[in-house]
Order: structure tokens, then C-alpha cells, then sequence
């Protein structure tokens, strides 16, 4: 398939191709995927915007997101929270900060997944374990 796009557009794809030592059929492409992709138009707008401006991102920091953990803290505090939900303990202010917490890791899973998805969209090589985990 060909399209015609207008000069001040192709000269616009050429320079970002440049900056990102990429083809410019390559940055086309991605954005183009972050455009058609449906799955995050069910997701709220501020989220929508942070994981498409994720595109625009080097390798080296998609990376670094798809490496992202939930700090050991926050991971224990929830640990702690879910034992006390499970055994119906929690106060009204435990199952709000449960809440949030969750909501914040499955924030950060998304991000994580989006960030994995974008570098083997462009070729990564590795495993997703291996990018989304890379100390073991």
C-alpha cells in the first residue's frame, strides 16, 4: 500500500526518524499502531495518554518501565492488607489504602506491558521475562 502524506509531514517523519536512528517506515508504523490500537480506548483518557506517550520513548527507557517493581514496601504493605482482608479484619482506612495499592500495581503492570509490547513491536529479542524481569 502507498499514500500520499504532505511534505510538511514527511519532512516532520524524517527528522524524528533522525533524532531516534530509525526508518522512517518504522516510526510511521508505530504511530500508526498507537493510533489503531482499541484496547486502550476503553481506558480511562489520563492512562490512554500516559501509555501512548509511551511510543515516543527510547529503548533503553522502555526498558527501564518494563524492569519497574512496586517498591518492596509497598509490596509487603499489601501482603500484610490482603492477609488482614482475607480474614475479614480490615478497617474502612485499610481497605482504601488496599484499594489503592491495587490499583497502583495493576497501573504498573499495564505500563510494564505496554512498555514490553512496544519493544517487541520493534524487534526485541529477548524473552518478556527477561525484559519485564531482568534480575531474575
Amino acid at each position: 500500500m502507498q499514500i500520499q502524506i504532505p511534505e510538511n509531514l514527511s519532512s516532520r517523519l524524517r527528522q524524528l526518524a533522525a533524532r531516534r536512528r530509525e526508518p522512517v517506515e518504522k516510526i510511521v508504523e508505530d504511530r500508526l499502531f498507537t493510533a489503531l490500537d482499541d484496547e486502550l480506548d476503553n481506558l480511562p483518557t489520563d492512562e490512554q495518554a500516559e501509555l501512548r506517550a509511551l511510543h515516543h520513548l527510547s529503548d533503553d527507557a522502555l526498558r527501564a518501565i518494563a524492569a519497574e517493581q512496586m517498591s518492596a514496601e509497598n509490596q509487603a504493605l499489601m501482603a500484610q492488607l490482603m492477609t488482614g482482608q482475607n480474614k475479614g479484619t480490615l478497617t474502612e482506612a485499610e481497605q482504601t489504602k488496599l484499594a489503592a495499592l491495587v490499583e497502583r500495581g495493576e497501573q504498573l503492570m499495564l505500563r510494564k506491558a505496554e512498555a514490553a509490547a512496544i519493544l517487541v513491536n520493534r524487534g526485541f529479542d529477548g524473552t518478556l521475562a527477561e525484559l519485564m524481569n531482568p534480575n531474575g
